[in-house]
């Protein structure tokens, strides 16, 4: 099974989201991520048992949650950089909460043999992958006449564990964010 924990982006955000690839597809090769798969990946897992699922909803049910996290999407970019792109992808702009809980899940997984990630956490969302030599000059113009590149905010409640299988996400279990209930205090007589 290859896994993944993410969180999901409302429909609202999809559907601006939709609308900025509908209008970009034609004008290049590039292969588009399904707006319908988009979502803040929080740790690429890769490769695992299946025998071993139970086990990995577990440890993922004891990540400290930080509690809701409100998250923007605004502005697009390249990876590796915009002289040598392989990825377009839209920014993800969160508190410190959201890197605490990829690095708290990196943390939980590693117990379980998964390796852990040694580059820094840098939320996006994946739009498409270049293939190879491409001309992106009409992307790239299309791009500056954007009348805005904000595209919604909105505030995460839980973060969920994916199958990605075929090219599809299949969400396996849900953990809300909302950080554990504080005891009450005796009172004292």
């Amino acid at each position: 099974m290859r896994l993944f924990t993410g969180i999901d982006l409302p429909e609202r955000e999809k559907a601006a989201l939709y609308s900025l690839v509908a209008q970009l597809r034609p004008l290049a090769p590039l292969r588009w991520s399904p707006v319908v798969n988009l979502h803040v990946t929080t740790k690429f897992i890769g490769e695992w048992p299946e025998s071993r699922l139970d086990e990995l909803k577990a440890a993922l049910a004891v990540v400290p949650a930080p509690g809701p996290v409100e998250i923007s999407l605004s502005g697009l970019g390249w990876f590796p950089n915009p002289h040598q792109p392989r990825i377009f992808w839209a920014a993800v702009k969160a508190p410190p909460e959201l890197a605490a809980l990829a690095a708290a899940i990196d943390a939980q997984l590693e117990r379980l043999g998964v390796t852990k990630e040694d580059r820094p956490f840098q939320p996006h969302l994946t739009l498409a992958r270049v293939n190879g030599p491409t001309d992106l000059a009409a992307v790239r113009r299309a791009i500056a006449l954007l009348p805005s590149t904000e595209f919604g905010s909105f505030t995460a409640f839980a973060f969920h564990l994916y199958l990605s299988e075929a090219g599809r996400y299949t969400r396996l279990a849900s953990f809300p964010l909302k950080p554990p209930a504080k005891p009450e205090k005796e009172h004292e007589e």
